[in-house]
């Protein structure tokens, strides 16, 4: 089947063309059609994506499902995927009817909002299958608009505040990352990334401003992406505004914030750090391990500060996408298949425990940590559903969170020891702040008159759930799923980056 990744793009944007153009009114009937439109559409995407899981060949290290077309002033509208990025689309494609799901109790200009969400799933596909850096640009930037709405239109009492953080933090690290573009395509005449992946930009010191710059233009380049790509992740310290975006956002701009915008970060390492600036990245992966390490024990102890569930969950993430950067750095096969495999588990574990949050958000309309206590009397299911991710996002053995923390601590053991000790202890910490939220929530005596009469999960609800405890049991007991899938393309990467940054031993032995 030709097309499918334009397909699959495009798709969920046809959607919200359709009911912004052709829907009209605001009353019960209306707003249900909205949301089967939407629920219709991301649902179509995830079936037809499935096809290019099935079609997509691991062993082929190069991009396939290709399609390229010319498209406005010389520029080429280029698609494609790797085993890189082929499950971050899958990852897209499944959340999405999901979060539409969870957004069935809305009643606020439904319409705008399943629009917002539709806009918002293409062009975070396009993210992951550009081929072309105008292309990537764009999709990675319009990205931010519909997130900025749902925070701003749907969110909190703060939501004004939180939405103009989240679009100036990131828009103005993405301008870093323009300039730098634009000095790509004049260095190398192409904007084609694959392209770009095997050309040999400058490595060599030059002087800036009178300073001497070691790793020359590689070492620019690197920096002004990391500027873009640290602030999507969030790393620390350009972390801040991920707390206030999650805490006013509304439930499902929190699933979404978490489970895939933030992996375009992960990503673009993967897709251009790494492999565009392999002398650059050697250069400062160091800085990079420190500021993961801090990230991860930073953020822990700051979650074990919250009285909000959210922003509590929200520096969570912080400390996990620590273990990302790490993992990517490192640049073994344990450290970047770990990285991968955080990002794809994160996204399940994450989604969901913002998803249960909301679940009590709800019913009480605050995310208070000391207006509950237990629960477990009246939400049994919901008790042992918040227990399972609670356990996960700890790094429970025989989840999917586990995997991913191992596999990026065996990476970064073999690099640096002390950064391997330091991000360890973020393991412990974890387990502090995740057992003491589920404490204070869950167990106990139901004390609070208001919780008395509080009701147990709906059949919706769990049947959202379902499939994200489904896919975070699967990978942490068949993790080669996904591993099998990345591993040979993580090779390919490794290797060429070998070929310019040859280890300390290759070093040694080259010179006997």
């Amino acid at each position: 089947m030709e097309n499918l990744l334009s397909i699959i793009t495009f798709l969920p944007l046809v959607a919200a063309a359709i009911l912004a153009l052709f829907l009209k009114g605001d009353d019960p009937a209306a707003q249900r059609n909205a949301k089967w439109v939407a629920l219709f559409a991301t649902t179509a995407t995830f079936l037809i994506s499935l096809f290019v899981l099935a079609g997509f060949e691991p062993a082929d290290t190069g991009f396939q499902f290709v399609e390229e077309r010319d498209w406005i002033m010389g520029l080429k509208y280029k698609v494609g995927v790797d085993g890189i990025s082929v499950l971050f689309v899958l990852l897209t494609t499944f959340l999405m009817p999901i979060t539409i799901l969870s957004t069935w109790d809305v009643t606020v200009r439904v319409k705008e909002y399943m629009v917002a969400f539709l806009i918002l799933e293409g062009l975070m596909i396009g993210v992951f299958v550009a081929l072309d850096l105008v292309l990537f640009y764009l999709f990675f930037e319009a990205g931010l608009i519909p997130m900025f709405l749902i925070i701003g239109i749907w969110g909190g009492k703060e939501r004004i505040y939180a939405a103009f953080k989240f679009f100036l933090y990131t828009f103005l690290g993405s301008v870093l990352m323009l300039v730098a573009m634009i000095a790509m395509y004049v260095d190398a005449g192409t904007t084609d990334i694959p392209t770009l992946l095997s050309h040999p930009f400058g490595s060599d010191t030059i002087s800036v401003l009178g300073f001497h710059v070691v790793g020359g233009m590689q070492t620019l380049l690197f920096l002004a992406f990391f500027a873009s790509f640290a602030v999507k992740m969030p790393m620390w310290p350009v972390h801040t505004w991920l707390p206030d975006a999650h805490v006013q956002a509304p439930t499902a701009g929190s699933v979404i914030l978490a489970a895939v915008l933030l992996k375009m970060g992960g990503y673009g390492f993967l897709r251009f750090s790494l492999p565009m600036f392999p002398v650059a990245s050697d250069l400062l992966s160091g800085f990079v391990f420190w500021l993961s390490a801090i990230a991860i024990v930073y953020a822990s102890l700051v979650a074990l500060a919250q009285s909000d569930m959210k922003k509590l969950v929200a520096y969570s993430s912080v400390a996990h996408m620590g273990y990302v950067t790490m993992g990517i750095f490192a640049v073994n096969q344990q450290g970047i298949d770990g990285a991968i495999f955080q990002m794809l588990s994160h996204g399940f574990i994450s989604g969901a425990l913002f998803l249960s949050v909301g679940v009590i958000y709800d019913r009480m309309h605050t995310r208070e940590i000391d207006a509950y206590g237990g629960l477990v009397n009246r939400m049994p299911t919901y008790a042992l559903i918040f227990m399972f991710f609670t356990m996960a996002n700890v790094g429970l053995p025989g989840t999917s969170g586990f995997v991913g923390e191992f596999l990026t601590l065996m990476g970064i053991f073999q690099v640096n020891t002390w950064v391997a000790l330091v991000a360890t202890s973020g393991v412990i910490l974890s387990a502090a702040y995740a057992l003491w939220l589920y404490r204070r929530v869950i167990m106990g005596e139901l004390i609070k008159e208001s919780l008395k009469g509080i009701k147990d999960m709906t059949a919706r609800e769990k049947f959202i759930m379902a499939p994200l405890v489904a896919m975070t049991l699967l990978l942490g007991v068949y993790p080669s799923l996904v591993t099998d899938m990345v591993g040979p393309s993580v090779e390919a990467l490794i290797a060429d980056y070998r070929a310019d940054v040859p280890l300390p031993e290759a070093v040694a032995e080259a010179s006997h």
